[in-house]
């Protein structure tokens, strides 16, 4: 079968990287949504508390629950709880939603700083500090999303004034309703890399510790290396003559006698379809014909062949990003960390 190998020594590089910008390992916050961005969310949760990174993001309350275990702190980025928990924490992403939360709910208020998506507008502050304080939760944190962090232009100077906005109202706002000290972040990977003396509580890191991040070259950042590489099983050979055709629709035509591989990693898998006849492994083993559901077809008499170990190449292929690269790689590969 296909695996994914995970390169420890890489993932701690990355993460070496992160904690010279936050200045402490303490204040990063590891992103493990979506099975840490195809990784493996048990595996990276696993590393991570190895390295010494107490803190991590999720997107559900399954996840958290999962990996409870390897962290002190854990954000929820997206649902409402049933109950409340001790080491977990929820986001409100709005304001009508605050009356769900079960009472003495651990909690932290995104706002909405520019990005339009999810959180509350910067103007309801004081509204969603009074509804906090009436449906009887605790409110810990206050943070936003960037939406343009990797791009060079004015909008993350603009996003950061108005987090500054947002912070100094709602140190105000815990005062007045009696809320402790509060937990403010606004940095994702791009984000903190755009920051010449970080100094918010923590930084929500995903990509960057994935190794595949990717910034213009006026902001980029040296030494990132991919963690994940993935290989792929011979299931079949066959002896082609020069005129025959490979896979539906026929598409690829032998120029000359050759011998084709099948192996074990199809669309349905995670490979990128757009990739079909458009793609060729680090070892130059050149894909052929259209990538089926759970099979793909390579120029080549290897018995395993690694498929890719940056995804950043893909991406460039199928002309989309690293993360939908990486986050299509289906849970039931078999992982290793190496």
């Amino acid at each position: 079968m296909a695996k994914i190998t995970l390169n420890k020594n890489n993932f701690f590089n990355n993460l070496d990287i992160i904690a010279r910008f936050t200045k402490t390992k303490d204040k990063i916050a590891l992103v493990l949504k979506d099975n840490a961005y195809g990784h493996g969310l048990l595996e990276m949760a696993g590393m991570a508390q190895e390295y010494g990174v107490k803190k991590a993001v999720v997107q559900h309350c399954e996840e958290a629950k999962r990996i409870e275990r390897f962290f002190d702190y854990i954000l929820v980025l997206a649902e409402i709880p049933h109950a409340k928990s001790e080491k977990i924490r929820y986001t409100i992403n709005d304001l009508h939603s605050i009356a769900k939360f079960p009472h003495a709910t651990l909690v932290e208020l995104k706002v909405d700083t520019g990005m339009h998506r999810n959180g509350i507008a910067m103007r309801e502050l004081k509204e969603a500090f009074a509804k906090i304080k009436e449906q009887g939760l605790v409110l810990e944190g206050v943070f936003t999303h960037h939406r343009s962090a990797d791009e060079l232009s004015s909008e993350w100077f603009w996003q950061t004034d108005n987090f500054k906005k947002v912070k100094q109202e709602a140190k105000e706002l815990a005062e007045e309703f009696g809320f402790g000290k509060l937990r403010f972040h606004s940095s994702n990977s791009a984000a903190l890399f755009r920051n010449t003396d970080f100094s918010e509580d923590m930084a929500r890191v995903g990509i960057a510790a994935y190794g595949c991040m990717e910034l213009p070259h006026a902001i980029s950042v040296e030494g990132f290396k991919p963690v994940l590489s993935l290989y792929a099983q011979k299931i079949s050979s066959r002896k082609l003559k020069k005129g025959d055709c490979v896979g539906y629709g026929g598409t690829y035509e032998a120029h000359q006698d050759c011998v084709v591989g099948n192996f074990d990693f199809g669309y349905g898998d995670g490979f990128l379809r757009i990739c079909s006849n458009n793609y060729k492994t680090p070892h130059a083993r050149q894909l052929v014909g259209r990538i089926s559901m759970d099979n793909s077809s390579f120029l080549c008499e290897d018995e395993e062949i690694l498929i890719f170990d940056d995804a950043l190449q893909v991406a460039k292929v199928a002309q989309t990003i690293s993360y939908e690269v990486l986050t299509s790689l289906k849970p039931y590969i078999k992982r290793e960390i190496i």
